[in-house]
């Protein structure tokens, strides 16, 4: 994890916030989110500090990938064998927190499209 990481998830990561954490390895922590929309809401975080999306680069490919399967390995650990995943990436995408990170969100009829 990198150092330079003061938002929210970095404190998590850190362990300066507690969290309702559901999953964790070498790379990722998951957790409940503390405002849920939907009866699953978690959030997949790696622990290296990756601000959005749109900053991975090639040599993320691997870590991107594995965030997606604790996505789903998340979903199937709490019940749910239908689910969304987002990532929002900028401020006018949704982003508020500015260390990547992935909402997985099932439980109820989720419309289409978002936002």
């Amino acid at each position: 994890m990198t150092d330079s990481n003061d938002t929210v998830f970095g404190r998590i990561l850190r362990g300066e916030i507690p969290c309702d954490q559901v999953y964790a390895d070498e790379y990722c922590l998951a957790f409940r989110d503390l405002t849920p929309q939907a009866p699953l809401h978690v959030l997949v975080i790696p622990r290296e500090h990756l601000i959005s999306l749109g900053q991975a680069e090639q040599r993320h490919g691997e870590l991107l990938g594995h965030l997606l399967l604790v996505a789903a390995k998340v979903a199937r650990q709490e019940g749910f064998d239908s689910f969304r995943t987002v990532i929002n990436t900028g401020a006018e995408a949704g982003q508020t927190v500015f260390h990547l990170h992935l909402h997985v969100l099932g439980g109820r009829s989720l419309g289409w499209p978002p936002g």
